[in-house]
């Protein structure tokens, strides 16, 4: 990440390391060594990692599909929610999250390649769902999340990461809070930082080839 950044003249990046499937334990190794941030895809599994690690301070974001009526526990268990991709969306987390915690962290996840089997809105649908956001006080506007169409060469991802962050950047002129682009997985994230990524999602070069998977 370092060296991707040093290349490109940029910032280093936030890494968000993905525990999707992992367990707790190999969450606590991470964290004790000085990890905080960790991505889950389902709540029902985060659920239980986050009270066995309760006492860490670790940051949580779901980083998977969110169903509406998954929002409610959602908007109680975790910091930040990148895959807010529908209005109905927005009103659920906004109704469930406890007024007397921190706003909920969201960014909007865009379908930057218009993929069929992909979640995420229409990218032309963005700067709505970004004004829905921003108008509810226990919510915070924080950026953009995309998950590019998955070239079998990383390379054909860059025209997807170069996309998303000029829609990143038409979002902070209309909002100026928001300071998050979460792109970039473990085969690409060089060229994803090289683009723009302020925050990198890395799951299988920090834990290994995750464990087969099991239903939430």
């Amino acid at each position: 990440m370092d060296n991707a950044a040093r290349h490109s003249q940029r910032p280093v990046p936030q890494l968000l390391a993905v525990s999707k499937t992992q367990d707790a334990t190999a969450v606590a190794e991470l964290a004790a060594a000085g990890q905080r941030a960790f991505g889950e895809n389902y709540v029902q599994e985060a659920a239980g990692k986050t009270a066995a690690l309760a006492g860490l301070g670790l940051e949580w974001h779901l980083i998977g599909h969110l169903q509406s009526n998954k929002a409610a526990q959602a908007a109680q268990l975790f910091d930040w929610v990148q895959t807010v991709d529908r209005p109905k969306l927005v009103a659920a987390l906004a109704r469930h999250r406890d007024p007397q915690t921190a706003p909920l962290q969201v960014l909007i996840q865009a379908n930057i390649d218009d993929e069929a089997s992909k979640h995420g809105c229409r990218p032309e649908d963005a700067p709505a769902l970004a004004a829905a956001i921003a108008a509810q006080p226990r919510l915070r506007l924080r950026g953009l999340m995309v998950i590019p169409a998955p070239h079998a060469e990383p390379e054909r991802r860059r025209p997807a990461f170069r996309r998303s962050r000029e829609l990143f950047e038409a979002l902070r002129a209309a909002h100026p809070q928001v300071d998050t682009l979460s792109m970039g997985m473990s085969d690409d994230y060089a060229i994803a930082i090289e683009e723009g990524a302020t925050m990198v999602r890395i799951g299988t070069a920090l834990f290994g080839a995750r464990p087969p998977k099991t239903s939430p």
